[in-house]
C-alpha cells in the first residue's frame, strides 16, 4: 500500500483550503509516479502534480497538488478531515 494516511495539521489543513493540496504519510519506497495513480485511481481525480520529502524521522510525505475542476475539500471531506 502506498498511501499510508492523510496528514491533519494546522498547515496542512491551510494547503487544502488556499492551494489546493493534500498531504499523506507515504511508503518510503513509493515513487511520484506511483503516488499520482494511486491518488487518481483511488480517490477518482485528476492530479496535477506531486511533491516529496522524507522528514527528520524518516518518514516519507507527499504534497499532491490536484488539476483544475478537482477540489482537495472533496478528498477531505471523503476521509473526514475536515
Amino acid at each position: 500500500m502506498i498511501l499510508k494516511a492523510p496528514i491533519k495539521t494546522e498547515k496542512a489543513i491551510g494547503r487544502i483550503e488556499f492551494e489546493n493540496t493534500i498531504t499523506f504519510r507515504v511508503s518510503v519506497k513509493a515513487t511520484k509516479p506511483e503516488v499520482k495513480s494511486e491518488v487518481e485511481k483511488t480517490f477518482g481525480v485528476k492530479v496535477h502534480s506531486v511533491r516529496t520529502f522524507i522528514t527528520p524521522a524518516g518518514e516519507k510525505m507527499a504534497i499532491v497538488r490536484l488539476a483544475e475542476g478537482f477540489k482537495a475539500e472533496d478528498i477531505s471531506s471523503k476521509l473526514k478531515m475536515v
